[in-house]
């Protein structure tokens, strides 16, 4: 067989896989969607203890893992931010388990990104206290997609040049790597700044997912992504040993994913929930009523001053 056949083949025995998985977890009861999310927290030291070779050899895109992390993760505690008169959220309480899938919602403009930097010490909180656990090691990708090299090729801003490269700490070929982005053949000898939204979103995937770490913080990561990078996202966070914080308008990625939600729900209020997407779609259906399914534009309370 020719390489381009059996490279064929292989994609097709990729995707079929990933329907019948795809279909297992539509078949699942709301119940055993729950237990199945939950399981990776429960399965957090077995997962801390796969090595990095181990996941390269498995999985098509393979984050390499950090330290392991202790009981505090991310811990929130009574939280407020406002910019002039506009109160973003405020007396926000929330803490991170090892090995939690957080999927943060709402609207454009209600704060998500603002959390993303406040975790990341870009910006302070205005009261309250977000305490990170010793051993947390950070990655972390934003939206804007402005931090890449445009004046080197796809292949130079990942590999520098070398042929080998560290991916945590397993040694890779750095035209291997590249290509597990979907980034094949002349593909990788594209200039950044001719890269459309999709293909800049994979590189910086790709350039974040080089360093260890135990926290990820993915901030709209499925923004314009192929189906085939897509689904090896997906696996690649199930197996990953460490905690996610992701922002996405994405249902099936959050059903699939999240062990909890932070819903920014409009009026300055952000709720932390327990379970997945759909299941914190029921519940703000049964708290708020019907008109909680009818999009809202976003609004904010005041702060009132003296």
């Amino acid at each position: 067989k020719s390489k381009r056949l059996e490279a064929e083949e292989k994609s097709e025995d990729k995707r079929i896989k990933t329907l019948e998985r795809e279909l297992e977890w539509i078949r699942m009861s709301p119940k055993a969607r729950h237990a199945k999310s939950k399981s990776r927290i429960t399965a957090y030291e077995k997962l801390a203890g796969q090595t990095a070779e181990s996941m390269s050899r498995d999985l098509q895109i393979f984050i390499p893992p950090g330290p392991r992390l202790g009981e505090i993760v991310v811990d929130a505690k009574g939280i407020s931010k406002a910019y002039g008169d506009k109160l973003l959220f405020s007396d926000l309480d929330f803490r991170i388990p090892p090995g939690a899938v957080v999927g943060v919602i709402g609207a454009n403009g209600a704060g998500k990104s603002t959390l993303f930097r406040l975790i990341l010490g870009q910006e302070k909180v205005d009261s309250g206290a977000i305490v990170l656990g010793e051993t947390v090691k950070i990655a972390s990708m934003d939206q804007s997609r402005y931090s890449l090299p445009e004046d080197k090729t796809v292949w130079e801003a990942v590999s520098n040049g070398l042929d080998s490269i560290a991916i945590g700490n397993a040694t890779v070929n750095s035209r291997a790597y590249v290509a597990r982005f979907n980034f094949s053949g002349s593909d990788q000898q594209k200039p950044v700044s001719a890269l459309s939204g999709g293909e800049r979103n994979r590189l910086q995937m790709a350039l974040m997912l080089k360093d260890e770490s135990n926290l990820l913080l993915l901030d709209e990561p499925t923004n314009d992504l192929d189906v085939n990078t897509l689904r090896a996202l997906e696996e690649a966070i199930e197996r990953y040993a460490g905690s996610v914080i992701v922002t996405s308008h994405d249902r099936w990625f959050l059903d699939r994913l999240a062990t909890h939600i932070l819903a920014f729900e409009g009026n300055s209020e952000v709720r932390w929930f327990d379970g997945n997407f759909t299941e914190y779609e029921e519940d703000r259906i049964k708290r708020l009523g019907e008109e909680a399914k009818t999009p809202k534009r976003v609004r904010f309370a005041r702060i009132k001053r003296d």
